[in-house]
């Protein structure tokens, strides 16, 4: 309920009542949310206070407007901790969802100078790559471009690990995944990214680029991926210690 007599803004309290109902599913995803006229009317509070209150919580990523259409409660996001080293496929399955894939291309290719220069092998030495849709219960959550060096992994097919590249690597090569070191930006979804991921024009994005090293002497490289994930459906957090 509103109270208007508490020194807590009237927005806030909104907001606050919004989350809740999103909290106690009383709200869930998809439900389309009362327009700002019956928010007004139901509270006795001017449309301007509702449409603060609703653009805080849109900002915040729990509901979202869709033009001519109203506004409606968004998907909860996926979380992924970057305090360790998983696979797409082990983060997914962690938290109760399926994963799966949609193979876009797979192929064998010369390896550029910066790519190279990156999986540690020589230029134009042949390199695997493979771009897929990464899903999660079946919606598209990120597009993933993967580069790996022929000479680590040898004359693999896709279906080798059309599932998890990292279980490939550590069951079937019987290899050890050691580290990796991982950059995120945010960015705007290019047309490619937008007509795979099922987004729309202006759409923000995350881009996720690492590389991937075997725990041995030489801390070979294996992997080299550049993902972009939909920033309405996917976050990333991490545990910080200071030093």
């Amino acid at each position: 309920m509103i109270d208007k007599q508490s020194p807590i803004p009237i927005y806030y309290q909104l907001e606050e009542e919004i989350k809740s109902m999103i909290h106690h599913k009383q709200l869930k995803p998809g439900d389309l949310l009362p327009s700002e006229r019956e928010y007004a009317e139901k509270y006795a509070i001017s449309r301007m206070t509702v449409r603060q209150a609703i653009s805080n919580l849109v900002k915040e990523g729990l509901i979202y407007r869709q033009k001519g259409k109203g506004t409606f409660v968004a998907d909860k996001k996926i979380e992924q901790d970057l305090s360790g080293l998983t696979s797409f496929s082990e983060d997914m399955r962690n938290r109760g969802l399926i994963p799966s894939n949609q193979l876009i291309s797979f192929d064998f290719i010369p390896a550029t100078e910066q790519l190279a220069d990156i999986l540690m092998i020589a230029s134009g030495d042949m390199i695997c790559k493979i771009k897929r849709v990464r899903l999660a219960d079946e919606e598209p959550v990120a597009l993933e471009t993967v580069y790996t060096p022929q000479n680590v992994i040898g004359d693999m097919n896709y279906q080798d690990f059309s599932e998890s590249f990292y279980d490939y690597v550590e069951k079937k090569l019987h290899f050890k995944i050691g580290f990796g070191h991982q950059t995120i930006e945010a960015a705007l979804a290019s047309d490619e990214e937008r007509a795979h991921l099922h987004i729309q024009k202006g759409s923000p994005v995350l881009v996720m680029q690492r590389t991937t090293y075997l725990q041995d002497e030489q801390q070979t490289p294996i992997e080299y991926v550049t993902s972009t994930y939909r920033a309405d459906k996917y976050k990333f957090k991490m545990k910080m210690k200071r030093d």
